[in-house]
């Protein structure tokens, strides 16, 4: 089939000179694939039971999705089992050639990305600009990256003591688990896929019950591909019965989850109960953004506000904690709030859209339960507070100023369209109360003074610190948390490490000499 790279609907230049036109979402787009997809077939679930999925934005239900269980999940663990036997199609397949496929499925990505784009906002209201341009973006660079590395992935060569040689090899882990989140479940989806399928494992993925179209479409491009079948499954359903059943499943071998702490607490819990199964845990944040008085104070309260309400704020990485320098802790909030009150919040469909809804009823009360807590607190409320209108899941962007580190919306985590700013005195002190957290996802910090960016970057108990900017996340940069925001790295020759057994060969030589 004819890739569709250059053409109008991908946001490219129709003729030479032109200025590339602004990719339009596809109008009552027909949902295709709504069932299990095991060994490169659509399957119905084996209770015959459904779940629907909802339109944030427009409060309707979008379609009925197969709702796969323990059932379902064994026959896919044994389709991935099957594919990753010695002799199969899979594992016979060179290195080379797992990374044509990967490339494959990148072009595809490509060609299908309006598709996929408006599938994404529909599911999870993220504005449809944001979903062609970030996520689509981020899962077709993923991918390419990965395909690259197929055949780079080397052991080493180990001098020893007496007459012997000794080697190791990086094999393939074998059946690995995948369960996605529902904020960016494409993207997250090839965070996983990529490097697991890079390295030679199979997978079973359970997408986050919220949002888990995009995911099934994928089902269909790894056909068309040419991937063998059972190298990649997919089983919608909830997260206690089939989330669970992959956690505790005998034959899964790795699992990789993005979410919540409390749920990542589950997922190592099962795989210390089955079969003590390696865990990649990427989870919640409480992450702080610190801004020194000798800052480029423009780029620091822009980077701030696109880093706590990008995506509608429901993100791992928000600035949820913006620590400002005293003597300029006033300009910094005047300024944000301006930010805020020009924030556009509506259709996501809308090419001017800043912010879309919430994501569900049970996010979108939790978000306002924690606005009211800062004001009761004693947080000063700038500007937002409210749900927009009385249909969908829309709140206005909130900014609170005189923020304490004992109220909860410095606390916890929020995920949604809330700044709380913070004021600090010196250096020691905000090291000091950036770290009084159970948290280590993502810091950053805006200073024009190099000494003091290494100073605080050493200092901050997170896996990833940025300065002078947020959210620079790369296909080729690991990524991942310390403390209870998680375990092991994605993305980056270091996501290799996860999806690898390290095995040792030593060999004997003969004692003759020739």
């Amino acid at each position: 089939m004819a890739a569709l790279n250059g053409a109008v609907e991908n946001g490219q230049p129709e003729r030479k000179g032109a200025p590339p036109p602004l990719p339009r979402p596809l109008k009552n787009l027909a949902v295709q694939h709504t069932k299990i997809f095991i060994n490169n077939e659509w399957h119905e679930s084996k209770s015959g039971k459904k779940f629907s999925t909802y339109s944030p934005s427009r409060a309707e239900k979008i379609c009925d999705v197969e709702e796969g269980d323990k059932a379902d999940v064994d026959k896919a663990v044994e389709a991935a089992k099957t594919a990753f036997q010695r002799g199969s199609a899979w594992r016979q397949m060179d290195a080379t050639s797992r990374g044509r496929l990967l490339h494959k499925l990148a072009d595809l990505l490509e060609r299908d990305r309006v598709v996929l784009a408006t599938l994404e906002t529909m599911d999870t209201g993220k504005p449809f600009l944001q979903a062609f341009f970030i996520d689509l973006e981020g899962c077709i660079k993923t991918l390419r990256y990965y395909a690259g590395w197929a055949d780079k992935i080397q052991g080493k060569t180990i001098p020893v003591d007496e007459n012997f040689v000794c080697f190791t090899r990086h094999e393939p882990v074998g059946v690995c688990g995948a369960i996605t989140p529902w904020n960016f479940p494409l993207l997250m989806l090839i965070w996983k896929m990529a490097p697991a399928l890079c390295c030679g494992n199979t997978l079973v993925v359970k997408p986050a019950e919220q949002t888990p179209l995009t995911s099934l479409y994928i089902g269909s491009l790894v056909k068309e591909a040419g991937f063998p079948p059972g190298v990649v499954n997919i089983v919608p359903g909830y997260g206690p019965t089939a989330g669970a059943a992959i956690s505790n499943h005998p034959d899964v071998d790795k699992i990789a989850f993005t979410g919540s702490t409390e749920v990542g607490k589950l997922i190592k819990e099962a795989a210390s109960k089955s079969n003590l199964k390696r865990v990649t845990l990427e989870l919640g944040g409480k992450n702080p953004c610190i801004v020194c008085a000798d800052a480029d104070l423009d780029l620091a309260v822009d980077c701030a506000h696109q880093g706590v309400f990008f995506n509608q704020g429901q993100c791992c990485t928000a600035a949820s904690r913006v620590f400002v320098e005293e003597p300029i802790y006033p300009e910094f909030v005047k300024r944000s709030v301006e930010y805020a009150k020009k924030r556009l919040v509506g259709d996501p469909f809308d090419a001017k859209t800043d912010q879309g809804p919430q994501i569900d009823q049970k996010q979108f009360n939790k978000i306002l339960e924690l606005i009211e807590s800062g004001k009761k607190e004693g947080a000063k409320l700038e500007c937002g507070g409210l749900a927009m209108g009385d249909r969908g899941l829309f709140i206005k962007p909130t900014v609170f100023s005189e923020v304490t580190d004992n109220m909860r919306i410095a606390k916890e985590e929020i995920f949604g369209p809330v700044q709380p700013i913070l004021k600090f005195k010196n250096l020691e002190e905000v090291i000091q109360r950036a770290n009084n957290t159970e948290y280590g996802l993502t810091a950053a910090v805006f200073t024009k003074n190099l000494d003091r960016a290494l100073t605080l970057a050493s200092a901050l108990q997170s896996g990833t610190v940025w300065v002078n900017c947020y959210t620079a996340l790369y296909a080729q940069a690991p990524f991942g948390g310390f403390k209870m925001s998680g375990n092991g790295r994605e993305l980056g020759e270091y996501a290799l490490a996860e999806y690898t057994e390290v095995k040792t060969v030593t060999i004997k030589l003969s004692q003759k000499t020739h």
